[in-house]
């Protein structure tokens, strides 16, 4: 299926599992259907099963959007209490869309969790609350991790979920009865949009298909201990963490020169802060030193940034990291933050810079990211998958030199081979439905759903035309000039707090006079404590013609969030 395909099937609103091997355009189709359905008015609920895939789509976590959080499972104690979150009730009568990226990273009961919170708030035994659902993910992947007292606690949740599956060892998420419910229509993409070169596609389709050849093996062999072709140093990865640090270790310590060590800090509830913790991808303790090769952990588009973008640390100080990226620009790193907030309120929230070191990195923790190149040992594999998600991280195959291969890295699991082909097949019926269908009858269903989603904005183009659409920062400029603060910002376009900063510091940019004050006044802080924060910025002086928020929150101390600080800095 293409991807034209596939987003046409999407508008005319059925439930979807929007899925294909890496670099097929998943997250495209996902970035344009959101943007169609926001042309609209439409505003859906974007998620992903983790933090980083959330970030790619300027969204949140299932976990956070729905109420779930940390729990396991869901009791009747908790629905009393999540009943008494009145941001919730909001979140659900305005939900009419429900997106859910990285679906294989999320546990088959989890997924039923969060479809009975959907019923439950929607006051409705129609499966999903009667939301369009759209499941995104390749169950290639590496699956969900369960926990072992989770497994004796339940051991019926692992024994005849499926008819034909009994006794999984996987978890994945089309073992929910909530799958079964939505019976989402499949929407297989197999167009590449990442890796370069026939011969490369060749290999990573046959490990996908389980049929790995001699012929195969051979290709593959001939890449062990071969440089890869690009100027940039690779990354490389490894199965086990103990790999990872050791390496990381060795190679900063060859380099000259001082450490710099950034500690990550932390407030609100301690479990939520360690939850956050482990899902960030930014170390604890940052050690670097002038010349350490890094990897940016998080999306910044404003800043010129993405998840696994490599560079070389360019200048260090106390205060400051400078980094040159493979393209040559180069970014002054300043502080993120991931939160978790309910109603506008930070429950937990952790800050650091964006960095880790990018001499290794684990299997595991590559998922989600493409890499220019990658020396990849997967000698020591140990789990079916591995050497997939391993090899379709590089983008091409003069991108990648092998150090070690073994059996059990060349092969997938068998439950997920065979659900992918029954995946594919249904693929192909739904395309030979959909051009049976002929474009006019398929342009008027689209039409149909939009109206019964949105029927004040159906149809109301101008004469002249279509409505300009507006960037994502114009749209943030309008809501300031609102009257609305940061919270309520985010919480009106799904996004982080950290991203409608992202996008002030863009408009000051852009407006160097634009008036922040309303935007402060808004956002619940004190003047006192605006005074505090603004004599804290200024106390160091100016950087690179900016105000460095590291030693002002040394100053103030963990009282004010780097969000805080970031948003009095507009002002001055």
């Amino acid at each position: 299926m293409t991807q034209a395909e596939a987003l046409d099937i999407l508008k005319m609103g059925h439930s979807v599992f929007l899925t294909g091997p890496a670099g097929s355009g998943k997250t495209f189709v996902l970035n344009k259907y959101i943007e169609y359905l926001r042309e609209h008015d439409i505003e859906p609920g974007i998620t992903a099963s983790t933090g980083i895939a959330a970030s790619h789509l300027s969204g949140m976590t299932i976990h956070a959007w729905s109420g779930l959080g940390i729990r396991e499972y869901l009791t009747a104690e908790d629905f009393e209490a999540l009943e008494e979150k009145p941001y919730l009730w909001k979140r659900f009568a305005g939900a009419r869309v429900l997106v859910i990226d990285e679906i294989s990273m999320l546990k088959h009961s989890n997924l039923d969790s969060v479809e009975e919170l959907c019923r439950f708030f929607k006051r409705t035994t129609e499966p999903w609350g009667g939301l369009q659902v759209v499941l995104c993910g390749d169950f290639f992947q590496l699956p969900p991790v369960v926990r072992n007292e989770v497994r004796r606690l339940e051991p019926d949740l692992f024994d005849g979920i499926d008819e034909g599956y009994s006794a999984p060892k996987t978890a994945f998420a089309y073992h929910a009865k909530a799958w079964k419910k939505m019976s989402p229509v499949i929407c297989y993409l197999d167009e590449q949009h990442r890796q370069g070169g026939i011969e490369f596609l060749d290999i990573l389709n046959a490990i996908r298909r389980g049929e790995v050849k001699a012929e195969i093996k051979q290709r593959l062999t001939e890449r062990l201990g071969r440089p890869a072709k690009l100027s940039i140093e690779p990354t490389k990865l490894y199965t086990h963490n103990a790999n990872v640090d050791t390496e990381n270790e060795r190679e900063l310590s060859r380099l000259p020169g001082q450490i710099f060590e950034y500690g990550m800090t932390a407030r609100g509830r301690e479990a939520l802060s360690a939850t956050l913790k482990k899902s960030c991808l930014a170390p604890e303790l940052l050690r670097l030193k002038k010349g350490a090769r890094v990897m940016f952990v998080k999306n910044n588009f404003e800043q010129g940034f993405v998840n696994g973008t490599l560079g070389i640390v360019e200048r260090l100080s106390q205060y400051e990291i400078t980094v040159r990226t493979v393209s040559g620009t180069a970014i002054v790193v300043e502080p993120a933050t991931w939160v978790i907030d309910e109603e506008g309120k930070i429950k937990a929230e952790i800050a650091q810079y964006p960095l880790r070191l990018a001499y290794a990195i684990t299997v595991h923790k590559s998922q989600g990211m493409s890499l220019d190149a990658a020396e990849i040992d997967l000698s020591r594999s140990f789990e079916p998958g591995m050497g997939y998600v391993a090899l379709s991280r590089v983008r091409s195959l003069d991108g990648l030199c092998l150090l070690g291969i073994n059996d059990m890295a060349l092969r997938v699991h068998d439950e997920v081979l065979e659900r992918d082909r029954e995946f594919a097949e249904a693929s192909e019926r739904e395309v030979e439905n959909l051009r049976g269908q002929g474009a006019v009858k398929v342009k008027a269903r689209q039409e149909e759903y939009l109206n019964r989603l949105a029927p004040k904005t159906t149809g109301q183009k101008s004469k002249k035309g279509k409505v300009p659409k507006l960037s994502t920062i114009e749209q943030t400029r309008l809501l300031i000039e609102e009257g609305k603060g940061i919270r309520q910002i985010a919480t009106a376009r799904s996004m982080m707090a950290g991203t409608i900063l992202d996008h002030c510091e863009k408009i000051k940019e852009q407006d160097p006079r634009f008036d922040f004050r309303p935007l402060i006044k808004n956002s619940g802080l004190s003047v006192s404590s605006q005074q505090k924060i603004r004599r804290a910025l200024t106390q160091n002086g100016m950087e690179n013609g900016k105000y460095l928020l590291t030693p002002a929150r040394e100053i103030l101390g963990s009282g004010y969030s780097f969000d805080e600080i970031r948003l009095v800095r507009l002002a001055i």
